[in-house]
């Protein structure tokens, strides 16, 4: 089997979006049926992809594209310009990682789109005048045009269901977790990052409204203004590439007076990424909206104490292996209550074999959901 991954997105850096994209690819190409996947980048991206998520299988082509990084061209090429490429190179399936503006009869061979959230429509914010529309047209065009469509998580199909109920009624849809594998990985000492031998807190977020960053800024700030529970040399670091709540953050940083103690980085590799969740104290996922939450499967493949807001998606996620806390009310208190109670348990151990976000799995389930569309 041939397949076509569509990779090509605006980033310059990594991102979660994009670490799904080079797993989709690393767990077929693991698979005996499948011969050669055709994996369609940016040149922009093309360092990031094979440097920080080594798309080192042999059966993985990469196909780098040379456009500039504009919005417009991008959307032009992907109407017009990638369904000449599929048809060219005649793969078996074509596969969208995320939702992209496409026509299905302009293609020649069955089409899938993985959909993370629904965030255009749900958290137009995220995205500001007039994107968010523009967002929610290629939402629309990405799910009425697709043979097929993969959501990462159940949340996600509800969503599905209720935005786009006559898609979802026609059946060609089909839950696959996003998955972890850090297993060929050998952790690494962020060295930039100084962090020399002190405890930290960790979060893995791109800096967007719905990620909630601000409110474990300032649960933080208050746990370190009261010395409650946690030592005072106790920093925040904080993963995630820059978005649209970049300066705002900073500014809350400086009017807390944390900028020595709370560390932004945008750009660590996977081997940094490990040695940061063997290491930390815990994890805070308080976002108020998720269509999985990579880093949260993430932190319990490392069995890192996890703190996360209570939202539908972390229990499916996290079920009971994470500490929740209720974004209503007091969020700030309930957060860093949240924070106390967790340091004072030890760490999870959760045997491997126990693990529910596999390689393995999402890869039969990908070719499972491939073979019913032909």
């Amino acid at each position: 089997m041939h397949i076509l991954i569509s990779a090509l997105s605006r980033f310059t850096q990594p991102t979660g979006l994009c670490r799904g994209a080079a797993n989709l690819a690393k767990c077929l190409a693991a698979s005996e049926q499948v011969e050669q996947i055709t994996f369609v980048l940016g040149s922009w991206q093309r360092q990031y992809f094979e440097e920080d998520f080594q798309l080192n299988s042999d059966k993985i082509k990469v196909l780098q594209i040379e456009i500039k990084n504009t919005s417009l061209k991008r959307n032009l090429w992907f109407m017009f310009e990638l369904p000449k490429l599929v048809n060219k190179l005649k793969p078996n399936i074509a596969h969208f990682s995320f939702p992209i503006p496409f026509l299905n009869f302009l293609f020649s061979v069955p089409v899938v789109s993985t959909i993370h959230d629904f965030y255009p429509y749900e958290k137009p914010e995220n995205f500001g005048f007039p994107n968010y529309l523009f967002n929610q047209l290629f939402t629309y065009l990405a799910v009425i045009n697709s043979d097929g469509i993969v959501c990462v998580s159940q949340e996600t199909l509800n969503r599905l269901q209720y935005y786009f109920p006559k898609v979802y009624a026609q059946g060609k849809n089909r839950v696959v977790y996003n998955y972890v594998d850090f297993e060929n990985t050998q952790p690494k000492l962020p060295i930039k990052l100084n962090l020399e031998n002190r405890p930290f807190i960790l979060s893995v977020a791109q800096h967007r409204k719905n990620k909630n960053l601000h409110l474990l800024i300032q649960a933080y700030a208050k746990l370190i203004e009261e010395k409650r529970d946690i030592a005072p040399s106790t920093q925040l670091i904080l993963v995630g590439s820059t978005g649209p709540e970049t300066g705002n953050l900073i500014e809350l940083i400086h009017t807390k007076s944390l900028g020595d103690r709370v560390l932004l980085t945008s750009s660590i590799d996977d081997e940094q990424l490990c040695w940061l969740y063997q290491n930390c104290q815990l994890v805070v996922c308080p976002s108020s909206t998720e269509g999985f939450c990579l880093p949260l499967a993430e932190a319990l493949y490392f069995s890192s104490r996890v703190v996360c807001s209570d939202i539908p998606i972390f229990r499916e996620v996290g079920a009971s292996d994470c500490f929740y806390f209720d974004l209503d009310d007091d969020p700030v208190h309930n957060l860093s209550q949240a924070i106390i109670n967790a340091l004072k348990q030890p760490r999870p151990q959760l045997p491997p074999d126990e693990f529910r976000f596999s390689k393995t799995t999402a890869m039969t389930q990908y070719l499972e959901f491939y073979s019913s569309l032909f």
